[in-house]
């Protein structure tokens, strides 16, 4: 069926972007008709289905002439099983001017994306409401304290619900099981039904309880079950419906009308159904618990708000909600109190506990000018700040929005599921019709009987639960670890992406290194005092912002150094500086700084630092030189240090089998110093900014998937390049929104972390995957009744529904084992 809608084309300018955007949506597989209109800047668009919407955003992206396009998140209720997955999918996706529908069973969830102005939010709630479950819209604004509240009072009334029904079912289901059961195995039960109640009694009895198990409790498989099957849709509510409604109308024929079934076969199967739905009720109590556990995460996120904060208003402090701070207000945080809002320290001094951001236990130290983030905790002292940032822009915020954008994920490995759980279920209906034929046709006797108990029991194993959550909950309960570990993947895509790497390209500077230069070495001529000579560098070097000159300044200050001012200074391009220094009234000093190359210019001979230039230069150091008056009297080394945590992080990338790089623009010596001192594996040195997307590609060539690890501006073309980009959380927001994945710390423990995850969490899904697959495959047999002729074993509908209860719990189960990586 053809859909129509009305897009907004944006850049249109002239009648030639018309002629241009015209042909980008005609070109696309499945458009009947377009046209473009100049003057309201609108597309009429007559398409077939949704591949060709997706295909008009696309084309028109590349032709210059976006559409605009939205997103809108759902909470859904009532799903529980992949099938339900993709009913509620197909029905978001027939709505025209929806062009991606993405349905998370896990943290039930929706996220659509539709072309703006195509359609209302309530016409996405009605087509959920169609297909037989509920939506509510999540608020535009992202991810509230409130909002989430909400999703979680909903998932708790939810259990209780669940909770009443399973104690209600099982109240009433223990009798009729006593009833038949008992008579089948306990012989005292057996004389005792038949002394006191009697044949017929005692089926009428178990007839009402069942029926108001089913009719109570029960009723949820119905009214979701019996219309989807109708529908030509059917999904684990209706094998239910289908298997109890089959054992219940049996034995009421049994009952009622027991003349009309063959001899012999006149028998009740009422404590098949009430146990099936009883068993399964406690399934989903059992799986709504372990799913409650899977959000612990966020829950813990959204449990580090402040709610309040102390304002200066009107020169006095006022206690206000979070909600009333504005930009640039006057905040106070007491010890032990957590940081409102994103702000700059303005007075005070204190250590903050940043756990919670970075997963290190060591607080920071705070002082004027430092920021603060909101949801950290102020320690001993008490900090004054300005609110730099408020509501959904605090880091805070951000980390939420990110985590919850994560956990709703799909990977690529989920694509194999949902083409199998598309045609489950029909298959499942299929080979139970079959079963009962088989049976029929050829069982022992009674053959209707054998045949109505296997073909219940085939019903009942085969639900999708287990199929369906596999992937959603271990995605969950990964990112969320991840997020604790101050690990956030920023696309949930990553963690598969970041598994598959085989080389991890890493920028040298404030990735391997500090990223802050300090002076490592200053060895004075014979006849030169440090003091006196790191004075006279110093005093040219503050002239210069240069990063080399910031290390040998700061050096001499910490030093408490008296630093003169300097006159005539002068930049010499590609050598060095001079300058000269104000020793005293009557004197001043030149002093010349550079390389090697500027000394030989100058005439000065620098063999007396031979040896120590060539350490240096072994170290992967640059060695400077000072010329006081024309007088080699120093030689100098500024090196930006490498992290503590580096050489410890690239034996643990071995250690998972990566390849590691470095990308530099130091020249090839020094980087190959550098690189033998770390143990790196290949070394792209004189690295330009522009050049990192070529090494990226080059890595990929030779390596193949490469994970790029960098922080700066310049890093974000490479960490968009990459397979899978990670930013450090300290560098730039243009490098975290390039990236893939972000680290709240600066140091490579974090890199490892996230592999770590990355590869636990790929191979919890694999061992769900294994079992959900496995169990239906082994199972589905046994319960057709493979083994009768061999063993005389059968599967009893009340055992397969327990197993089936339990698939779920195990592949939850087995997810939650996450939260301890």
């Amino acid at each position: 069926m053809s859909q129509a809608i009305q897009a907004p084309i944006t850049k249109l300018s002239c009648a030639g972007c018309v002629s241009r955007a015209t042909k980008a949506i005609q070109a696309t597989d499945g458009v009947i008709e377009a046209s473009v209109n100049l003057a309201n800047e609108k597309a009429d668009i007559k398409y077939e289905d949704t591949a060709a919407l997706a295909g008009v955003v696309s084309n028109l992206k590349k032709a210059g002439y976006p559409t605009r396009t939205e997103r809108i998140e759902l909470d859904l209720m009532g799903m529980h099983c992949a099938s339900c997955v993709g009913k509620v999918e197909k029905a978001l996706l027939k709505v025209a001017g929806v062009y991606k529908a993405q349905v998370n069973l896990a943290n039930e969830t929706a996220v659509i994306e539709f072309i703006s102005g195509s359609l209302e939010p309530k016409q996405l709630q009605n087509a959920v409401k169609a297909a037989g479950y509920q939506a509510e819209i999540k608020s535009s604004a992202g991810s509230s304290a409130n909002q989430s509240s909400s999703a979680s009072e909903h998932k708790t009334k939810e259990l209780k619900s669940l909770q009443l029904n399973f104690w209600f079912a099982a109240l009433l289901t223990l009798p009729v099981f006593i009833l038949e059961m008992g008579s089948h195995f306990i012989p005292a039960i057996h004389h005792w039904v038949e002394q006191t109640l009697g044949q017929s009694l005692n089926w009428h009895l178990q007839f009402v309880l069942t029926t108001l198990v089913l009719a109570v409790p029960g009723w949820r498989f119905y009214k979701v079950g019996i219309p989807a099957l109708l529908q030509g849709s059917p999904d684990m509510n209706s094998l239910v419906a289908m298997g109890t409604s089959a054992a219940w109308l049996f034995s009421v024929v049994a009952t009622f009308s027991p003349s009309v079934l063959p001899a012999g076969t006149a028998n009740v199967y009422y404590e098949a159904a009430a146990v099936i739905v009883t068993l399964i009720l406690l399934g989903r109590v059992l799986e709504a618990r372990a799913k409650g556990q899977t959000g612990d995460a966020i829950k813990r996120l959204l449990g580090l708000q402040a709610k309040t904060a102390r304002v200066k208003r009107e020169n006095e402090w006022q206690e206000l909600a979070i909600d009333q701070i504005e930009l640039g207000d006057v905040i106070q945080a007491k010890p032990g109190e957590r940081i409102a809002v994103d702000g700059e320290v303005t007075d005070g001094e204190s250590y903050v506990d940043e756990s919670m951001l970075t997963g290190e236990p060591i607080p920071v130290s705070k002082k004027a000018g430092d920021t603060v983030a909101a949801g950290t905790v102020n320690s001993n002292g008490s900090l004054t700040f300005k609110a730099t940032k408020i509501g959904a822009d605090t880091l805070l915020a951000q980390i939420i929005k990110m985590v919850e954008q994560a956990q709703g994920a799909r990977l690529p490995v989920q694509a194999l599921v949902d083409k199998v759980t598309a045609i489950f279920v029909p298959i499942v209906i299929a080979i139970a019709v079959l079963t009962v034929i088989v049976w029929l046709l050829f069982g022992p006797s009674p053959a209707l009987t054998f045949a109505l108990v296997n073909g219940v029991a085939v019903l009942i194993i085969a639900c999708p639960c287990a199929m369906g959550l596999a992937t959603p909950v271990s995605i969950m309960v990964g990112t969320g670890r991840a997020a604790e570990r101050g690990v956030l993947f920023r696309q949930g895509e990553a963690l598969q992406t970041l598994r598959d790497s085989k080389v991890i390209a890493l920028d040298k500077t404030g990735t391997l290194t500090e990223g802050k230069p300090k002076l490592t070495d200053f060895e004075v001529a014979e006849g030169f005092s440090e003091d006196n000579v790191l004075a006279l560098v110093a005093a040219v070097e503050q002239q210069s912002e240069h990063p080399i000159a910031n290390a040998i300044v700061a050096a001499a200050k910490a030093k408490n150094i008296v630093i003169a001012e300097c006159t005539d200074f002068q930049s010499v391009s590609g050598m060095g500086v001079v300058a000269e220094v104000n020793t005293n009234q009557e004197y001043n000093t030149k002093v010349h700084i550079g390389a090697d190359r500027y000394m030989a210019e100058l005439d000065i001979s620098v063999t007396e630092f031979r040896e120590i230039a060539e350490r240096l230069g072994s170290e992967g150091k640059t060695p400077l030189y000072a010329a006081l008056d024309g007088k080699l009297a120093v030689i100098i080394a500024v090196a930006d240090t490498i992290r503590e945590s580096t050489p410890e992080a690239i034996k643990a990338f071995h250690a998972l089998g990566l390849q590691v790089a470095m990308i530099t623009g130091d020249n090839k010596a020094t980087a190959k110093a550098i690189a033998k001192q770390l143990d790196i594996d290949k070394v792209i040195a004189e690295v330009l900014p522009d050049g990192k997307v070529e090494a990226v590609k080059q890595l990929r060539t030779e390596f193949g998937p490469v994970a790029f690890v960098g922080d700066g501006i310049n890093d974000a073309p490479a960490l968009a390049e990459a397979n899978t980009g990670i930013a450090v959380g300290s560098g730039t927001d243009v490098a975290i929104e390039s990236a893939d994945v972000v680290l709240m710390r600066g140091d490579l423990s974090a890199v490892v972390a996230a592999f770590e995850i990355s590869r636990k969490t790929l191979r919890n899904i694999k061992q769900n995957l294994f079992w959900a697959f496995a169990y239906n495959a082994s199972l589905l047999p046994v319960a057709a009744g493979i083994l009768y002729p061999l063993f005389g074993i059968l599967l009893s509908p009340m055992l397969a529904a327990g197993a089936m209860a339990l698939s779920s719990v195990f592949v939850l189960t087995n997810a939650l084992r996450l939260k301890r990586a």
